[in-house]
């Protein structure tokens, strides 16, 4: 008896798992008129992608059109990759995209459920976002000026002394600014600091459990339940947390003593009640803070410096203009930016022609949306692809170009009509934009101003080479920083003083 009970048990079990897994997502996808994509097995729907999925993706919207949809399991995929496409579904449609999908093994095993990014709708996200704003809004931002552009000037310094550093500069750079934001750290930041180490240690792990595909339980989550299985993520996220939580004790400590600088985690504490947030939630809103903003500014700064060296007669543009505004005699400041156009349009090219989030991050829908002639079923997980978005011919002609003056207009002024989704879409915007504008503009006009940027011609560069992750980064590649300014060091330590 106690055998047929086991056997009957099991049996209803996996005709359960049946239904979930496979006759309710084919149902779904009977019901919907679905956009074109691959086909795939009736049972298990397409193969899960190999590495570099953002451009196995970006080959699918080439392929099938600006939407495709796949199926992994129960879940319904729709990758958006066209210009038009995306702010039809994702922004137009933005408060019923709003929402994230389940990611067992980044969001809610790595990291406990309290992740910013991929934390989906409702209060708790609300909160998030809004203590976020709060110190991130652009009235905001301009106090951070001052700090960005000081750092900016031992960037260039750096890569001065230390050119085939320049990447570690970069790093430093954006650490040294983001960890005096969100920490209050005055103190100069080495990329090698034991709390830089950490926190992108964190960072790499969080990138890798993102990419599709890494973990098998994001597709089949009762796997989570098998002992053991989840082990090495769950022993990551301890190992975070206590961290966040080490470095907001420090921060505790420095108020009690009355030692406090101005920083993010010493705002959030002091609001913390009427913002509603846990102890966890703060550790891990100012470890997001940390994340986002300093893994996309060392990439772009890199990119930035192997677009300059790739593409000379785009690099000249902006040194023209600098030399005509600023001169040679002193540093271009913030002051400058309204008459270095081209300063700006040559990061926002950067920024299209190797976007830093190739892939993009997903949205879920928790409404039907009805695009074209097809409908995008709620539940579906929506992903602008920014890779293939970058590449839409209707919008950015020549697309695999670098042409910074498709920025700018007929007179040379940026143009108001011409953006790129580079910090996402609709309600899930990053809040930071304004920040990283900055530091973009800062850093580029400071390193065109004091250098003619060009390839080794021992070391080319191999502009395709990027790391696979959820947040893209350069392979090591060697440039040459040439002074094109009489006395540039001491310029920029008189500066700094």
């Amino acid at each position: 008896m106690l055998g047929e009970a086991v056997v009957l048990s099991v049996a209803a079990l996996l005709s359960i798992l049946f239904y979930i897994y496979v006759l309710e997502p084919l149902r779904l996808q009977r019901k919907a008129s679905l956009p074109p994509g691959p086909p795939g097995h009736w049972l298990f729907g397409n193969a899960p992608p190999g590495p570099y999925a953002y451009r196995h993706y970006a080959n699918l919207i080439n392929e099938y059109g600006p939407v495709t949809s796949l199926r992994y399991g129960r879940r319904i995929v729709c990758i958006v990759g066209r210009y038009q496409a995306a702010v039809d579904i994702l922004v137009k449609h933005s408060a019923e995209t709003m929402d994230r999908p389940r990611f067992v093994a980044a969001h809610e095993i790595l990291s406990g459920g309290l992740r910013v990014v991929l934390t989906g709708e409702g209060d708790r996200i609300k909160r998030l976002r809004r203590a976020l704003h709060a110190f991130l809004q652009p009235k905001v931002a301009e106090t951070y000026k001052k700090m960005q552009s000081k750092n900016a000037r031992t960037y260039v310094l750096d890569c001065y002394r230390e050119p085939k550093e320049h990447m570690d500069h970069a790093r430093r750079y954006a650490a040294t600014v983001v960890i005096s934001m969100t920490y209050g750290k005055t103190t100069p930041t080495s990329y090698s600091d034991p709390e830089v180490e950490t926190i992108n240690r964190c960072l790499r792990r969080f990138g890798a459990a993102l990419r599709p595909g890494a973990h098998l339980v994001d597709t089949y989550p009762f796997l989570r339940y098998i002992p053991g299985y989840t082990a090495q993520l769950q022993d990551f996220h301890q190992e975070e947390l206590s961290f966040f939580q080490s470095q907001v004790a420090n921060v505790k400590s420095h108020m009690r003593n009355g030692e406090a600088e101005t920083s993010f985690v010493a705002h959030i504490l002091r609001e913390q009640q009427n913002l509603q947030l846990s102890d966890d939630e703060v550790a891990y809103l100012a470890g997001a803070m940390f994340g986002a903003g300093s893994d996309t500014t060392a990439s772009s700064l890199s990119i930035v410096a192997m677009a300059a060296a790739l593409f000379p007669d785009a690099q000249a543009k902006v040194q023209a203009q600098l030399d005509q505004v600023v001169g040679r005699d002193r540093a271009p400041t913030f002051d400058d930016e309204v008459n270095l156009p081209e300063a700006t349009a040559f990061f926002l090219e950067a920024s299209r022609w190797r976007p830093v989030a190739s892939g993009g991050f997903a949205h879920r829908a928790t409404k039907d949306i009805v695009w074209k002639d097809y409908v995008l079923p709620a539940g579906t997980e929506i992903v602008g692809n920014h890779l293939a978005i970058s590449r839409d011919p209707e919008v950015y002609p020549d697309p695999e170009t670098f042409n910074p003056q498709r920025w700018l207009d007929a007179n040379g002024r940026l143009r108001d009509d011409l953006k790129f989704f580079t910090f996402g879409f609709g309600r899930r915007t990053c809040v930071g934009q304004h920040v990283a504008d900055n530091s973009l503009f800062i850093t580029t006009a400071l390193t065109l101003w004091g250098f003619n940027v060009t390839q080794n011609a021992s070391s080319p560069i191999d502009p395709d080479a990027f790391t696979d992750e959820a947040l893209i980064f350069p392979k090591p590649f060697t440039v040459n920083f040439t002074p094109r300014i009489d006395g540039l060091v001491e310029i920029l330590k008189e500066e700094l003083v």
